[in-house]
């Protein structure tokens, strides 16, 4: 049955096919619309085949998770600029490389994609299973974990890790700012996988604490323990692998444990403060394997996913929070899950002490310190000042008339960051800014709160201005 593709007709840049030129033409596009690092991790590596007629292209996607991923984010830009290149419509139809066949049955069992682990599953021992030291928080699992926006790809990805270790996204690389939730994260994974294999060897460990052990064999000429206690995990958890840098003999090792976990289908979870290639004075052989298999962000926490966080936790603490308070206090503490915790528990210590109910007055009084930093630090001009030289532009061109792209993109900015960070009123930001009308200003704190949701560029750079902001 023809089915309008050309049998093998992968495409290649600079090939004369119509249908490579438009398919080529359409990578052009998408690389100048979308940051170097989400083009590269997504886009590139596609494979597509284009229909004799042009009317259809068929890319084919290495995995499941990047196909669903792809499929939400980037099909339908894909279409509308492929159509319009095309001058006529064109289908898009996205399917799995047949070497993935392994995926299709793991989407197929029950604990797999979006499924809850069973609430009923024993919560493992944080000393020791089977004799075994994990070093993990039984405490920190998936059902603990409130899900948003601003991490639901990466607890897709760990979960799928849970379910079905060594075979997908290996090794995962979990990125983000502190208290973003990296650590719950990589905990649940392996919680997850012991309750469904208890005698699995799982090991968490803070990047600090290998490099200690190091130094400790070989200090005590220990090496073959050392080597085979690393190497004969099933699951390694390790947090915050940015502390290998400058450090030749830990990255020396690290690899070798890479290398003969991966050989055996063991598997790797790694947490950085940064992506892969964004981390320094780590050898480039290793920054490349920790980018082999799956890199995802954790993003900071959108204002309903802060509030549900103070409202779960809350909860845990035996107490129920107003609505109207959790959200007063997501308001005003935005920048991670820590400083929520914080802020809760002086609320919390604030209401026993004195003996009242918990209001949004009590938590103004509660938090007065917190508050009273906060708005003194940050100010709208704070901002701009603050924005304008992250990106080399005048602080006069924040609340200038001038509109090229070098001006107004960082101008977007600031104002979503004067909205975010400041208590100023969406007019009120706009006089800051030159007069400008709240309509401006509202357009603004969309486009990029969309945005920032999307890109990963983006979002690194507001995570670093607001880390700035708030010193």
């Amino acid at each position: 049955m023809n089915s309008g593709f050309p049998p093998s007709s992968s495409l290649t840049a600079g090939s004369p096919e119509p249908g490579d030129a438009l398919w080529q033409s359409c990578l052009d596009q998408l690389a100048q619309e979308l940051p170097e690092q989400q083009f590269n991790t997504w886009i590139r590596p596609l494979q597509a085949v284009v229909s004799a007629d042009l009317a259809s292209v068929r890319i084919t996607v290495g995995n499941r998770f990047k196909l669903d991923w792809i499929r939400a984010q980037y099909v339908q830009r894909m279409a509308q600029l492929l159509g319009q290149m095309n001058g006529e419509p064109v289908q898009v139809e996205l399917v799995l490389a047949q070497r993935e066949t392994p995926v299709r049955l793991i989407q197929s069992r029950p604990h797999a994609d979006h499924e809850p682990l069973l609430e009923s599953t024993p919560l493992v021992d944080d000393a020791s299973v089977s004799g075994f030291r994990t070093r993990l928080n039984s405490a920190l699992t998936f059902d603990t974990l409130v899900e948003g926006s601003a991490n639901r790809m990466a607890r897709a990805a760990a979960t799928h890790v849970a379910n079905s270790p060594g075979h997908l996204y290996n090794p995962l690389f979990i990125y983000g700012g502190v208290g973003l939730g990296k650590t719950h994260l990589v905990h649940a994974v392996g919680n997850a996988l012991l309750a469904q294999r208890p005698d699995a060897k799982v090991l968490y460990i803070h990047a600090e604490q290998f490099v200690s052990d190091v130094v400790k064999a070989y200090q005590r000429k220990t090496f073959d323990e050392f080597k085979h206690h690393y190497h004969s995990l099933d699951l390694l958890l390790i947090d915050d692998v940015q502390f290998f840098a400058n450090k030749e003999r830990t990255q020396e090792e690290f690899f070798n444990a890479f290398e003969a976990l991966l050989a055996k289908k063991s598997h790797i979870v790694m947490t950085s403060d940064t992506y892969p290639k964004g981390l320094t004075d780590i050898h480039e052989r290793l920054v490349s394997r920790f980018d082999s298999g799956l890199t995802v962000a954790i993003e900071p926490p959108e204002l309903e996913m802060r509030v549900a966080i103070l409202m779960s936790k809350a909860r845990a603490e035996g107490t129920e929070m107003p609505e109207e308070v959790a959200f007063f206090v997501a308001k005003n503490v935005r920048s991670n899950v820590r400083e929520l915790e914080g802020a809760l528990r002086k609320i919390l210590a604030y209401s026993r002490f004195n003996q009242k109910e918990i209001s949004i007055q009590l938590a103004r009084d509660a938090l007065r310190d917190l508050l009273s930093i906060q708005n003194r630090q940050i100010s709208v001009e704070n901002i701009q000042k603050t924005v304008a030289d992250y990106y080399k532009i005048k602080v006069a061109d924040m609340y200038s008339k001038k509109r090229p792209a070098s001006i107004a993109r960082p101008r977007q900015i600031a104002m979503y960051l004067a909205k975010e960070l400041t208590q100023k009123s969406l007019p009120e930001i706009g006089e800051l800014f030159g007069g400008r009308d709240h309509t401006t200003v509202l357009h603004a704190v969309r486009k990029i709160g969309g945005e920032r949701q999307q890109l990963t560029e983006l979002n690194q750079q507001l995570h670093i201005l607001e880390q700035t902001l708030k010193g």
